[in-house]
């Protein structure tokens, strides 16, 4: 890739990434009813949530108007949430990795779409432990025509098993484990992420997927209850663990699956 088209993948990035921060602040609001029915995805206008002023353009340019602001509001100088700028850099930076990886063709832009989904899924269920239909539905629908289109390394056959080994999975652990101690271990919004998952790596990307996120998620739990930082019997989502496992498996699957059978046998 040369430089012209870096600069464009990163600004398209940081674009889209833009657009991330409204549907993770506006789209739980809008399914919870927390706000009256005219707030949608793209009504109102960006506005403070602080003090309700409309935003000029220049207030809504990725990064720069968060440097160029201090990091507060221009009308009543409310401090600006620093996961406004680190939605957009992250969005930015894997998009890079995309155009990186896969080169400066369709598939990149199907990868970086895919990227941006994980991205938005796990910032809303880190803050609400929540996984929207709205999202894992449509991922679902995009993987199995990205793999339609040759897009993804997943044929068509491979998509399709995908969605069922995730959904089933994850609900069969699921299932097991609330008929052995009477509580529930997780959503059928985790299944349904995992289904979608499926759809874009295949079922065969599932095993060491799960693995990744489930010894990352058991680490962060056992340092966060160490550190006091969550209460004894508390709930950590698994949608961000899941998320982070499937960037490693689309970048680094191949790698990951042969140290997973290597280390089965």
């Amino acid at each position: 890739m040369n430089s012209l088209e870096i600069m464009l993948v990163l600004l398209l990035g940081l674009a889209v990434g833009s657009f991330l921060n409204v549907v993770i602040w506006r789209l739980p609001r809008m399914l919870d009813g927390e706000i009256n029915q005219t707030l949608t995805l793209s009504k109102p206008a960006s506005f403070c949530p602080a003090c309700k002023s409309t935003l000029k353009v220049w207030h809504n340019i990725p990064l720069w108007s968060y440097a160029w602001l201090r990091g507060r509001c221009g009308f009543c100088a409310a401090p600006i949430h620093w996961q406004y700028p680190a939605v957009e850099f992250a969005n930015a930076l894997l998009w890079l990795l995309c155009a990186l990886h896969w080169g400066f063709v369709p598939s990149a832009l199907a990868w970086s779409i895919f990227m941006s989904f994980l991205l938005t899924l796990s910032v809303i269920d880190g803050q609400t432990t929540y996984l929207p239909d709205v999202l894992t539905q449509p991922l679902l629908w995009l993987g199995l025509l990205a793999s339609t289109l040759g897009l993804t390394e997943a044929s068509p056959q491979q998509a399709i098993w995908g969605v069922f080994a995730g959904y089933g999975s994850l609900w069969l652990v699921a299932s097991t484990f609330q008929l052995m101690t009477g509580k529930e271990g997780m959503g059928a919004g985790d299944f349904k992420f995992l289904a979608a998952l499926g759809a874009w790596l295949g079922p065969l990307a599932l095993l060491p997927l799960v693995l990744i996120a489930s010894i990352s998620g058991a680490l962060i739990g056992i340092w966060m209850q160490a550190t006091h930082r969550m209460k004894h019997g508390g709930y950590l989502p698994f949608g961000p663990f899941l998320a982070v496992a499937a960037v490693f498996q689309a970048l680094y699957g191949e790698a990951s699956l042969f140290f997973y059978i290597n280390w089965l046998s």
